[in-house]
């Protein structure tokens, strides 16, 4: 799992899913709370936000994951076959 975390590409997915997905959670989050000024916001502004950064950010998750995943396994020692 530590080697998922060390590729950018990885690091760049989440951080953008993060980033881009907080404002519109939040608005959620204290709407439900009763915290927010307006009990059903139409939160527009952050529903744009999150739909134009979560899928970029799951792309490069998922490309970044493949890349880590292919480097381990071409750098894994090969197991010999036993001869008959």
């Amino acid at each position: 799992m530590r080697e998922y975390l060390k590729s950018r590409l990885v690091v760049t997915g989440l951080l953008l899913i993060l980033l881009g997905s907080a404002p519109l959670i939040t608005i959620i989050v204290l709407a439900d709370l009763g915290l927010w000024s307006d009990p059903d916001p139409n939160p527009v502004g952050p529903g744009i936000l999150h739909f134009l950064t979560f899928w970029p950010g799951v792309v490069c998750v998922i490309t970044g994951g493949v890349k880590v995943y292919r480097r381990r396994r071409d750098n894994a020692p090969k197991q010999s076959t036993p001869q008959p």
